[in-house]
């Protein structure tokens, strides 16, 4: 998989997030080269979906010790509504038997949607902010802005 189509889905998918999240934290484009590359040397381990030979779902992997965190989820615009996020999401919940935590927007209501449909849960409010400090490299308004969810395993 080219780091220059991961770089170019996230940045065609995270347009949904204009006029949603915080003005403040959108910007153009949502997630510079060096972004994704700094995240990739990170830990983060991008899988794809790929349909008629063009990749068209992005979805990352992190270890994080006692959890896996699932990075940067994004569907090519074209093709939201698909299945792919679920096709990405249940392959990489199969690659861990550690449990599974999710950071995304607060006001991205579609995205936690997802999750939920999915088998996740949000946490408490005190949770997040304790979880985001503890799992995330993350600045503190976007800590304010954003939620967690977590899998069935997991358990404070």
């Amino acid at each position: 998989m080219d780091t220059e189509e991961i770089h170019q889905i996230i940045n065609d998918a995270a347009q949904a997030y204009r006029g949603v999240i915080p003005d403040d934290r959108y910007h153009d484009p949502y997630m510079s080269m060096d972004e994704l590359n700094h995240e990739m040397s990170d830990g983060v381990v991008f899988w794809g979906f790929e349909e008629n030979k063009q990749l068209i779902g992005v979805m990352g992997i992190q270890d994080k010790i006692e959890v896996s965190l699932i990075r940067h989820a994004y569907v090519r615009t074209s093709q939201r509504k698909s299945g792919v996020g679920t096709k990405l999401l249940s392959h990489l919940m199969a690659l861990t038997s550690k449990p599974i935590l999710i950071g995304t927007w607060d006001s991205a209501d579609w995205a936690i949607r997802f999750y939920v449909k999915n088998g996740f849960r949000l946490v408490s409010p005190s949770e997040k902010a304790k979880l985001l400090s503890t799992y995330w490299n993350v600045p503190e308004r976007q800590i304010e802005t954003s939620v967690v969810l977590c899998d069935s395993t997991f358990s404070r």
